[in-house]
């Protein structure tokens, strides 16, 4: 029996990598006449806007704060700028392990919000926004509901609230939801909250752990989305 032929390599176009340093020179170049043409000043308005926002949380308290934390994200607030100012305005005054307990729990009373308002509350609403945003629902059903929650929570693309929004519309248990989503999304916010606690206190050893921390969640997940994906495209 003769011996198969090598299966040749894919041929890479000439042009491919002057292209590709071409891009990047090209995108630094603007990036650079951006920033020296105006991009200073909105850097600073950024700073003084962020420096304000620290200053009335700071003044308002930790309750405020978190119950901001717990609440905003229903509307679509990012909770990630929560998680990286926690540290910084409360972690000398609380300490960090009540920190990351406040930030986790507000986290988890989001969670619980959210699903409430897609399961009962609102649900036709959201229904009506969720289609509009362009997601369509997903359907979850007996052991496929815990691989939904977690393909929805490491698949990039739709906000956290949106995430929250589409499992509570699909009738994902609750218990399978709630634990999943504080494994998965306080995995992240404790990494972000250690880090931005870090660099107040100039704890660089404890910056780069929790950099290193962020990186391998965002590996992990790649992975298990891979899984996943894998494991449906094969029944």
């Amino acid at each position: 029996m003769s011996a198969s032929a090598p299966v040749p390599s894919p041929v890479r176009p000439p042009w491919l990598i002057p292209l590709a340093i071409a891009v990047v020179l090209g995108g630094a170049v603007a990036a650079a006449a951006l920033y020296f043409l105006g991009g200073a000043r909105l850097v600073a308005e950024a700073r003084q806007a962020w420096a304000t926002a620290f200053a009335a949380f700071s003044a308002a308290g930790p309750a405020a704060f978190f119950g901001a934390m717990a609440v905003l994200p229903l509307f679509g607030f990012p909770v990630s700028p929560f998680s990286l100012a926690a540290g910084p305005l409360f972690g000398a005054s609380l300490g960090t392990p009540a920190v990351l307990a406040c930030g986790i729990t507000a986290i988890t009373i989001n969670l619980t919000l959210a699903y409430w308002l897609a399961r009962r509350a609102l649900r036709p609403l959201l229904a009506r926004l969720v289609a509009r945003l362009g997601y369509r629902l997903p359907a979850a059903s007996g052991e496929d509901a815990t691989g939904l929650v977690i393909l929805v929570r490491v698949t990039p693309g739709p906000p956290f609230f949106v995430q929250n929004y589409l499992l509570g519309l699909a009738d994902v248990p609750f218990g399978r939801y709630l634990g999943w989503s504080v494994l998965v999304q306080g995995a992240f916010g404790t990494a972000v909250m250690l880090f931005g606690d870090a660099l107040a206190q100039g704890r660089g050893r404890i910056a780069f752990l929790a950099l290193g921390l962020l990186a391998g969640l965002v590996i992990a997940t790649r992975l298990v989305r891979r899984h996943l994906s894998r494991g449906k495209a094969n029944p």
